[in-house]
C-alpha cells in the first residue's frame, strides 16, 4: 500500500456546513439550474492542478448577472462559501472547495455584448472564451491578443491576471482590462472603470479585481482592449546548441528593443514530446519559437535582425512559417505542449511551476533550475514566455508515488526561492491559488499580506468569496 502524502503537501481542508435550507432555497430559485448530482459537483471541484479536495455541495448555472447576485445573496445569508467557475483550466487549485460551499458556473454567460471597433474595445460576459472572442471580432479587422494557451474564459483570465505568449508585446490582462461589472460578497452589483483609455477618478477598483482570483467578488462583465490585426505576420523557429544560447539570444533581442510579438523557449525534452504528440519533425534541441507583427518591411527587418543575433549564439535551422496554416500548426503544437508532456508518461500528473524574473537574470535562474531537475531524475518539460522573463517547468510525477511528489515540490520550492532572490515573482501568470500561498508572504512581506487581508475583510467580512486562496484568513 502506498504511503500517504505528507500533510505539508496537501491543501488545508476546513469544510464549512452548507445548510439544507440553502440548497432548498437555491433549487427554488434556479430549479434545474442548481445541481447536487455528485458527477456535476466533482466536475466543478477539480482543475488542472495536482491538488484534491471534496467537491462543492451544489453547482448553480448562472445565465445572467442577476442569477449570480441572487446566488451570492443566498450564500451570504447562510455564511456559505462561493467559488466562481469558468472552464476549469486553472493550474493552482483556484477552483477547489477547500472550505465547502457552492460553485457558480458562469460558462452559460457567454455573450459578446458590444463591439466598439472605432474605440478598439469589446464588452463580454465572463463565460466567453478567448477563441470565441477572436472569432466574433475577426470581421472587424481586430483581435484580442492575450493568449494563455488553454481556451480559458475571459472572466477567469481577468480573475487570475493571465497573460501568455503575446505578453512581451501586448501586455497582460492587467493592461488590457478597462472596465468590469462585479457581484460583491453582499450580492450587490457594481461597475468599475469605463471604456475611456484613462481615468484619475478615485481608487482603481478595476486593477484591484483583476488578479483577485474570485476572493473579492464574482466578475460578470468585462470590457477589454482590441488591437488591429497586423498587416503582416511571420513565425520562425530556430534551434540552439544549449538553453543558455537560446536565452542569451532572447535577452539581446529584448535589450535591443526589437518589437517581437512572441518568443517562446522550448527545451529538448519538450520538443521530443511535441514531435510525438503532434507528428512533427522538429530538431530535438532547445528551440525558440518566434512571431513578428507589423508591415511586410518591418517584419522582414525584425526577422533578419533576430536571425543575425541567433547565429551569433550558434542558432541554426532557422525556418519560416509565413502562411496562416503553417503558423497555426507551430503554435498549436506549442499550446499542446502540456498535453504532449502528460501523454509522454501515461497516468502521470504534472506539478506546474510559474515564475518570472527580470530579463537580465533569466539565464542564471533557468540554468541552475535545469541542472537541479536533471540531477533529480524526475521527468519534466520546460516552456517559457522568455521575452518577458516568464517560464514554466512541469514535473511529471506518478500520483501513486508520494516520494516523487515530494521531490517535485522540493524542486519547485528551490526554483521559486531562486526567482525571488533574483528580484522576480513567485507567479507570472498562473496566480497564487493554493500552491503559492507561502511564497506570496516571502515575496511581498507580512505587512503587504496583512494589508491584503484588511482589504479582504472590508469587502468580504464573512469570508465567503473563494476562501482559503491567496492567503490564510485567521479568525478575528
Amino acid at each position: 500500500m502506498n504511503a500517504p502524502l505528507p500533510t505539508h503537501l496537501l491543501p488545508e481542508i476546513h469544510q464549512r456546513e452548507t445548510p439544507p435550507a440553502l440548497i432548498e432555497a437555491l433549487k427554488s430559485r434556479f430549479e434545474g439550474r442548481c445541481s447536487t448530482a455528485l458527477v456535476v459537483r466533482e466536475q466543478h471541484g477539480r482543475d488542472e492542478s495536482s491538488f484534491a479536495a471534496p467537491p462543492p455541495s451544489a453547482v448553480v448555472f448562472a445565465e445572467n448577472t442577476q442569477d449570480v447576485a441572487d446566488a451570492v445573496k443566498l450564500a451570504s445569508q447562510y455564511d456559505v462559501p462561493v467559488i466562481p467557475f469558468g472552464v476549469g483550466t486553472s493550474l493552482e487549485g483556484h477552483l477547489l472547495a477547500v472550505q465547502g460551499g457552492i460553485s457558480i458556473d458562469v460558462s452559460r454567460m457567454n455573450q459578446v455584448l458590444s463591439i466598439n471597433a472605432e474605440d478598439l474595445t469589446v464588452t463580454v460576459q465572463p463565460g466567453v472564451t478567448r477563441k470565441q472572442l477572436n472569432e466574433e471580432v475577426k470581421s472587424t479587422g481586430l483581435f484580442f491578443p492575450i493568449d494563455p494557451g488553454a481556451d480559458a474564459t475571459i472572466g477567469g483570465m481577468s480573475a487570475t491576471r493571465a497573460s501568455g505568449t503575446n505578453a512581451v508585446r501586448y501586455g497582460t490582462m492587467r493592461e488590457n482590462v478597462l472596465a468590469l461589472e462585479v457581484v460583491t460578497a453582499s450580492g450587490d452589483i457594481i461597475r468599475t472603470g469605463t471604456r475611456a483609455k484613462k481615468s484619475s477618478a478615485g481608487y482603481d477598483l478595476t486593477r484591484l479585481m483583476v488578479g483577485s482570483e474570485g476572493t473579492l467578488g464574482v466578475i460578470t462583465e468585462i470590457t477589454v482592449k482590441l488591437y488591429p490585426l497586423p498587416e503582416a505576420i511571420s513565425a520562425a523557429i530556430c534551434s540552439f546548441p544549449s538553453i543558455e544560447a537560446a536565452v542569451r539570444t532572447t535577452i539581446e533581442v529584448i535589450q535591443l528593443g526589437v518589437p517581437i510579438a512572441r518568443v517562446e523557449l522550448i527545451d529538448h525534452n519538450t520538443v521530443r514530446m511535441v514531435n510525438t504528440h503532434s507528428k512533427l519533425g522538429l530538431r530535438e534541441e532547445p528551440m525558440l519559437l518566434m512571431e513578428f507583427h507589423g508591415s511586410p518591411s518591418s517584419v522582414k527587418e525584425q526577422a533578419e535582425l533576430v536571425q543575425e543575433l541567433a547565429s551569433g549564439h550558434g542558432g541554426q535551422a532557422f525556418e519560416w512559417a509565413s502562411t496562416p496554416e503553417e503558423r497555426t500548426r507551430l503554435w498549436t503544437a506549442r499550446h499542446n505542449a502540456y498535453f504532449a508532456a502528460i501523454q509522454s508518461r501515461p497516468g502521470c500528473r504534472a506539478i506546474s511551476t510559474d515564475t518570472c524574473v527580470p530579463i537580465s537574470r533569466l539565464a542564471d535562474c533557468l540554468l541552475e533550475s535545469v541542472a537541479e531537475v536533471d540531477a533529480s531524475g524526475i521527468p519534466y518539460f520546460l516552456v517559457g514566455h522568455v521575452g518577458d522573463g516568464n517560464f514554466h517547468f512541469g514535473y511529471l510525477i506518478d500520483p501513486d508515488k508520494p516520494e516523487e511528489r515530494e521531490v517535485a515540490e522540493a524542486l519547485n520550492h528551490k526554483l521559486v526561492n531562486r526567482a525571488l532572490q533574483l528580484e522576480g515573482t513567485c507567479t507570472g501568470e498562473h496566480g497564487v491559488g493554493l500552491h503559492k500561498m507561502d511564497f506570496l508572504v516571502a515575496e511581498t512581506g507580512d505587512g503587504a499580506v496583512d494589508m491584503m487581508r484588511t482589504i479582504k475583510r472590508a469587502l468580504d467580512p464573512k469570508n465567503i468569496m473563494n476562501p482559503g486562496k491567496i492567503f490564510s484568513m485567521p479568525a478575528v
